[in-house]
């Protein structure tokens, strides 16, 4: 049968209704419903799924990019040893975060038990993200919270040897803080463990507007390797009417080689209310839009992308039909294919032309 982009998605039909092959899909997306170490509200787990559903209303032909769905994208189950561990240590990081708030002692075990769940959780994914790239084809994280795409980050990284990589990596939060609450693998350190594991890769990090004295040493004291557009900056820009200017300056500090890692909550929190550390201000889905339109013109190469931190909204949670219907999974969805062409046509594997030029006033 032959599939119709324009008819409705067929239940169960997966992500965007495409039902797409594992094996020869141009994307491969793996869904990571984890979020052992979230220090503020819970939600993400149920990321994926949320975005699953949300896609179905999706229409396929996206005005920056095309027939994106024309390349192949697929969804991998979610593995049960994630669910497993997620379940196992978000009640062991609960009591150390009451802990820290309470002022009380700290069982070292509990940590011990969130830090395994985590090393589980980067070998499960390293080992996914390796597949795909064997095989040619685009690694796509979906999160839960931030921490899940370390080994996907690492696992780019390494393929390219010495070559670097750049993340543009967008974000109301700097994420450079040393084992946050005492987690190794905190959401809120996954780029300070990105640049403890890597030698090649730099940061290129966008919307930041919420971060600590220390993380902010950090961007001042690695010039070389951090560069932070933070909000005031693109507050400015906007005002002045130079935000497109600024995006190209943006897309110039990437080298050839880029990752794309999108915590939701860098878009303005009107259009995410349900992620778990939402902050005031941050960027428009246009702001993004442009900037992954930049990425092509600029012929940077995506080699792999994650989006993480999307939850719907708390009163949907245990309801398909309800969180298929939250906004935050619309949003998510909606950004989802908005990356996936930017990465796919940046491969060329789609044309990636846009829908028309400008019409003449």
């Amino acid at each position: 049968m032959t599939f119709d982009p324009d008819a409705p998605a067929a239940a169960n039909a997966g992500l965007y209704g495409l039902g797409g092959d594992v094996a020869t899909a141009a994307a491969v997306v793996i869904p990571v419903p984890f979020e052992a170490t979230v220090s503020y509200r819970t939600g993400t787990q149920y990321g994926p799924r949320a975005v699953t559903l949300a896609s179905m209303q999706v229409d396929l032909f996206d005005a920056d990019f095309g027939a994106i769905y024309e390349a192949g994208i697929a969804m991998v189950d979610v593995d049960e040893g994630v669910v497993a561990d997620n379940a196992a240590a978000r009640v062991a990081a609960t009591r150390v975060i009451d802990a820290h708030e309470n002022g009380a002692d700290i069982d070292p075990a509990d940590i011990a038990v969130v830090d395994a769940a985590g090393g589980r959780v980067n070998a499960f994914v390293f080992a996914a993200v390796d597949a795909a790239l064997d095989n040619g084809q685009l690694p796509v994280v979906l999160g839960g919270d931030h921490s899940v795409p370390l080994a996907a980050i690492v696992a780019c990284a390494k393929r390219l040897g010495d070559k670097p990589m750049g993340i543009l990596h967008l974000d109301a939060h700097l994420d450079l803080r040393d084992a946050y609450e005492g987690f190794r693998y905190s959401h809120a350190s996954i780029m300070k463990n990105v640049l403890d594991a890597t030698t090649n890769v730099s940061l290129v990090q966008v919307g930041i507007r919420d971060f600590s004295q220390g993380e902010l040493d950090v961007v001042r004291a690695e010039p070389d390797r951090v560069r932070a557009w933070f909000d005031v900056r693109l507050r400015d820009a906007r005002l002045s009417g130079g935000m497109a200017a600024v995006i190209d300056d943006i897309v110039s500090a990437l080298p050839d080689d880029v990752y794309l890692s999108f915590d939701i909550d860098g878009l303005d929190p009107t259009l995410c209310p349900s992620t778990g550390t939402p902050v005031p201000g941050g960027l428009s889905f246009d702001d993004v839009s442009a900037l992954l339109v930049a990425v092509v013109r600029h012929k940077k190469r995506v080699v792999g992308l994650d989006l993480v931190e999307v939850a719907p909204d708390a009163a949907s949670l245990g309801d398909d039909d309800a969180m298929g219907q939250s906004y935050d999974a619309n949003v998510g969805a909606r950004l989802l294919y908005k990356m996936l062409g930017c990465a796919l046509a940046s491969r060329q594997a789609i044309p990636g032309n846009a829908l028309l030029p400008s019409p003449k006033r």
